[in-house]
Order: C-alpha cells, then structure tokens, then sequence
C-alpha cells in the first residue's frame, strides 16, 4: 500500500494566510423588514445591520448624507469665532500669516487648502515644514523662530500643534498670535495659543467629530471665505483637497466626511485644480496598482482611473491606491514642498513636472519598501520564527533602513505574523528610532507608555506610534514589551481577524449586485468595504503576475452548472500554489479593459473548507466506505501516514490516489513505489475526491 508521506515525494503547496474568519451573524427576517421600509435590496440591508444601523432614520441618514441638518461649525467648535476674527484682522492689516504643516498627506494637503484659500482672500501667507529625518513631527522652536526673524505675526498649525505645549508658549513669548488646527488626542495640559480648533475637544456625538486636520482646515477655510462673502470659486477647490486628505489619512468616513467625501469623489475627475488633474493623469497612465498592497506588474490588466473626459465619480481607493501613496511618498522620502508646490499651482506645466517628480519618487518607496520587507522577514525566520508565539510581539532593529518607510514594512509584518510589530533603525551608533504597528486586541501608546522609562520619546494612539531610545536600552525594551503583550494577548489573538459580511455564491455575483453595492460608497475607514466569502470553490486556474501576485480562476458547481470567476490575490506569492479546494473571503472589483467590464473578486482570506478541515482534524468512524462514481465502483477511506491523515481512494483494479490537505499534488498507483504525482486540482482528480468527500460526510452523519 502506499505508505511513505507524500510530502516526500513531492513539494507541498506553501503555508496558507494565518487568519481567524468573523462572519457576521444573519438577520435575514429583519434584514428583509429593514429592506422594505428603506427601499433597499436585503442584502445591502443585512451589510447595513453590519454596520450598526438599525432603524430607517439611521439607514436613511447613511444612505443620503445630504439630507442631514449640519450645526454650524462656529456653534459645536468654541475657539472658531476667535479664529475667525484674528485672519480677518491679519488679511485687513497685512499680518504676516505663517503656516506650520506635517510631512504626511493630511498635513501636506491641510497646508495646500489653508495656502490657497488665505491667498485668495488676500493674506500675506506663507509656510514651513518640519524635517521629517532630522526633526521630527510638529511645529518646533526653530520653526517659530524663524517666522519671529520673519516678521510673522500669526502662526496657523495644521494637523499639529496639540502637544506643542513649550513651542507655542516660545511663540506668544515673542508676541505672536497661534491658531491651532489639530485632529490629534488631547494632552493632559493644553498648549497657551490664541485659538484651538480640534474635534476631540468636542462633544463625541458631533457629526465633525471624525474630521481629520485637512478637516479641521476646510472648515476654518470655508467659514473664513462665508464672513468675508468670498466662497465663489473657493469652495470647490478645498472641497478636492479635503477628500484627498480625508481618504489618504485613513479619517472614519462617517459624519461629515462621508457627505462632503462623497461630494468630492464626484468633482475630482473635474476638478479646475491643476495638481490634481496632473495626479490623476500620471496615476492613471501607470499600468500598476500602487500604495501598501504592492505595485502591479506585467501580465496583470490595466484598472484605468477617470480622467476630465470621462467624469464618473472616483473611489476612494483611487485615492487610497492611487494618488495618495504619491502625495505620502513626498512625505516619506522626498520634500514636501514638492506635493505643496503640486497642490497650489494653476500652471499645468509645473503640476506635470511635480506629479512625475511624486510618481519617480513614489516608484524609489516601492523599491525601499521591498528590499526593507524582504530584509526584515529574511531575519525574522532565523532569529525570532520558533519563539513568535510565546513572545507575542515581534522587534526587529536593523542598521541603514529608511526611517521614512519602516512604518509601511510593520504594516505588512503585522499582515504576515499576525502579532504587534515593533520595527527600528538606527540613527547613528547610539540611537533608534521606530515605528509601530498593532492587532485589535493591543494597545501602542499604552504599551509605549509601558517602557517610557526606556525611551528617549513616544507618541501614537491604539493602533500605530512611534518611538526612540538609546541602543543600549534596546534588549530590555524587548523584554519590556514581550511582558506587556503576554499581560493583554492570548494565543487566539496571534491571528489577523478577518471581518466577513456575508456568504454568496458564484452565480449571484454580477453587475446588479455590483451596482447595488454602491449605495454604501464611499467606503473606507468605518465604513469598510463589503467582504463576502464562498465556501469549498475550485482553484483551476493560478499563476504568479507582477511582483509576487495570485491571478486565478475559481470555479463553483450549483445544481450540476459549473459558474467561474476571476479573482487577483495581491502579494500573495508566498501562498502560491494553493490548493485545489478552498474557502475564499474577497472584495467585489470592477475592471475595465478592452472597453469591456467585468466582475472580479479581489481575495483576501482563503482557508481549507471547513468539511475538509474537520474531516483531517477527526476523521470519521468507522472511517471508510465505498461509493459510485460514473458508473465505477470505488472505496474510500482516511488513514493514519507519519504525523499526518491521507484521504485514499482505491479503484476496482487496485489504483490508489492519495491526498493530504492543503496540497495541490498527489499520488497514483498500486504503491508507493511505482506511483506518479498527479495535480488533483486537474477536473478528473478533483471530482472523485468531492464524491469520496461526500460518501465519507454521508457516513459521517449516519454514524
């Protein structure tokens, strides 16, 4: 009989996404009661019960954003009238105004809003900001320094500022004004500016509570151009700028930023904004898929993006993808000035010229982030794999890596390991510097605020931070955080959580359900895109594309019908081949090519099916049977081989096919011996198996 491991004889397919699947319960009665009282279909209902909605005057608010009664911004932000009234005074006298910015998307298109806006209506306004490599985030003292010599006498910050306590008191020192503008958590002391604008310091249930800094600026903006009764042709422009900087900076889109993001989404592709017409040209023209998921390679179909001709509303992850890893790519590795310079022009030719100079630079952090994940995971399976899950966090410090991007790469690992990731560079012999990145169930700053005394500075919230420290503290912060993750995680936790709205099936996915998914656009951060999953498909077809890309076609067989589909798994080439049966979660994609549309999905879990699982795990007893399949006979059976069980199917003239789970090849013949490797992914192999499946789950259920 066959009786040496398959896995000897053959490469098994590599390890499968370490996940832990949470589909949401079902409600379909009141599903369908929720889609009769809104006019909905019941599946988008039931993705709204997901949500949290659960009456009609929710579900309505959600739906139609325009229909909600907005306070006025100057009654729910107390400093907002004040502020008001030191712009007008400063543009009427010809006050210097300086903005202090951030190098990160928000922060860059927060001070392109606040530029534009003060210049139209007619301040003498200029910026600055911090360097990211040698200073650091916020607005410092040589910062306001340097607007003293200037002759500034109103410093505006922009989504900085909160904590900014000894730079401000240094300004109003010196005899000058400060706005704040910040979205960021309030310090225990707030710093002595004139006025401070920042929804945390608002009541929760406000509908601007969730704006991010280019929020904050937007509303400081179009309330300056209402008193001044400036607004024609201003509105519009921050209107872009605003949804760049929301989506880009990852901000909840509820409230406020699901109304005016869906508003923007709409005018992007015509916008007048010369910047932002160059982005969508130079994004559009890249054959690639940008930003955190990796770029797109050769071999893979072109998702084109709307441009001035073709006016359709935009996505958010056109932005997502697309455009805001340009802009954040600048703030990374590059000059801000660059994307401000982008942002504020009306000469096309320089928004041109700045938009390649964003995508050149954008193309270098690809290429960064690659060498540096490849780096880091190279040295995470020599030193730290056997101990991950006792240790249940990961730290990994290594030499010359680019402060810029690390955060970026700690995503990705955090995507990979499924543990809290703590991930460093050094400055120079003695000193580190970091960034971090979280799982649900693990707090950042808390766990930073847990080694304070290690560490030279901190900041963060709950799912991302940033930190410094001597090197030689370096084995103790190690140890510091091993003890604070084993207080808060258990082993179930050490799996990325995968949030899943709803099972459909093959034959239901066409463009009406695409169509009607777009009621709950824009999707993004609180509002995430829908995730649907379909048990036990058939992979028969995958190949690697571009960098490290899952192209394949599943395949599912309803009522003797066989319905297939495209799917891109993207950067998954670690899990290349998968099996031949799986469960598949994904996202529903629209992709255009050849002026053709299509459905595709986009996977982003996979998993044994769940007979397969629990059939290996505890085979049956008695655990073999027989069954016919087209007209033979056959018996079937699961067996004990070295550690693992092997499902053999045994014909009548004495061929055996045996397969483990998770592998795509196995064994055929009389014995181990003789038999060849077959790909049971292959239709003939693939079918028998599903029948053996089926007479064993028949037995299983009789017994």
């Amino acid at each position: 009989m066959l009786d040496r491991p398959i896995s000897e004889l053959s490469k098994p397919s590599r390890r499968l996404p370490n996940q832990r699947w949470q589909i949401y319960p079902q409600k379909p009665e009141f599903a369908q009661k929720l889609a009769v009282l809104t006019n909905i279909s019941p599946i988008i209902s039931q993705l709204l019960i997901n949500r949290g909605m659960e009456t009609p005057e929710q579900v309505q608010a959600f739906l139609k954003p325009e229909s909600l009664v907005l306070p006025s911004p100057l009654e729910e932000f107390p400093d907002l009238a004040i502020s008001l009234e030191l712009l007008q005074n400063a543009i009427a006298s010809q006050t210097k105004i300086a903005i202090c910015g951030d190098y990160d998307a928000d922060g860059m298109t927060s001070t392109a809003l606040l530029l534009r806006s003060l210049r139209t209506l007619g301040a003498q306004v200029d910026y600055a900001i911090p360097s990211r490599m040698h200073e650091g985030y916020g607005i410092n003292k040589r910062i306001v320094e340097e607007f003293h010599s200037e002759g500034v006498g109103l410093i505006l910050t922009v989504d900085n500022g909160i904590s900014a306590f000894e730079p401000v008191a240094r300004a109003r020192e010196l005899g000058l004004a400060v706005i704040i503008t910040d979205h960021h958590d309030i310090p225990q002391k707030l710093p002595p500016a004139n006025a401070i604008l920042n929804p945390k310091l608002i009541a929760e249930s406000s509908p601007y509570r969730g704006v991010a800094g280019v929020g904050v600026a937007y509303i400081l903006a179009v309330s300056l151009a209402q008193q001044l009764g400036e607004t024609k042709g201003l509105i519009q422009p921050m209107l872009a700028l605003f949804t760049l900087g929301t989506i880009a900076d990852l901000a909840p889109l509820t409230g406020v930023n699901r109304r005016w993001v869906k508003r923007g989404l709409q005018h992007l592709p015509k916008s007048n904004l010369a910047g932002v017409q160059a982005l969508i040209q130079v994004g559009g023209v890249q054959a690639r898929r940008d930003g955190e998921m990796g770029s797109r390679g050769a071999g893979e179909k072109k998702f084109n993006i709307p441009n001035s001709s073709n006016p359709k509303s935009l996505k958010p992850e056109d932005i997502g993808f697309r455009l805001g890893p340009r802009i954040n790519a600048i703030g990374r590795i590059g000059n801000p000035q660059t994307v401000i310079e982008l942002l504020t022009t009306d000469d096309m030719g320089v928004a041109l010229e700045r938009a390649m100079q964003c995508e050149q630079i954008n193309a270098s952090r690809q290429l960064m982030c690659e060498q540096i994940e490849q780096e880091a995971i190279a040295y995470v399976e020599t030193q730290y794999i056997t101990s991950l899950q006792q240790d249940r966090v990961l730290v990994v410090v290594q030499p010359n890596w680019h402060h810029g991007v690390i955060g970026i790469v700690a995503s990705r690992l955090v995507e990979r390991y499924g543990v809290p990731v703590f991930i460093g560079t050094y400055e120079d012999e003695k000193h580190i510097r970091g960034s971090a990145r979280s799982i649900p169930e693990f707090h950042v700053f808390e766990a930073l605020e847990y080694c304070h005394d290690l560490l030279a500075k901190f900041g963060g919230h709950k799912a991302a931070g940033g930190f410094s420290l001597a090197a030689e503290n370096l084995q103790v912060l190690r140890s510091r955080l091993i003890e604070f993750a084993n207080q808060c995680l258990e082993p179930q936790h050490l799996k990325p959580l995968l949030k899943i709205d709803a099972e459909v099936n093959l034959n239901q996915i066409n463009q009406q359900l695409y169509q009607q998914l777009n009621a709950l656009h824009p999707c993004g951060m609180d509002n995430p895109d829908p995730v649907f999953w379909t048990p036990n498909v058939q992979v028969v077809e995958q190949k690697i594309v571009g960098k490290g890309h899952i192209k394949l076609t599943i395949a599912q067989t309803i009522d003797n019908q066989e319905y297939r589909i495209k799917a891109i798994a993207w950067r998954w080439g670690d899990y290349f081949r998968l099996p031949p049966r799986v469960d598949v979660a994904y996202k529903l994609r629209e992709n255009y090519f050849n002026g053709n549309t299509t459905i595709e999905l986009e996977l982003i879990g996979v998993r044994l099916p769940i007979q397969l699982q629990q059939f290996f795990a505890s085979p049956p007893t008695p655990s073999s049977t027989t069954f016919e399949y087209n007209q033979r006979h056959y018996t079937c059976g699961f067996y004990k081989n070295g550690i693992q069980a092997e499902l053999r199917i045994k014909n009548s003239e004495g061929k055996v096919l045996a397969m483990q789970p998770g592998h795509t090849i196995g064994l055929l013949g009389t014995n181990r011996q003789n038999a060849k490797e077959v790909d049971i992914s292959q239709p003939q192999y693939d079918n028998i198996i599903q029948a053996a499946l089926q007479a064993l789950s028949v037995l299983s259920a009789e017994s």
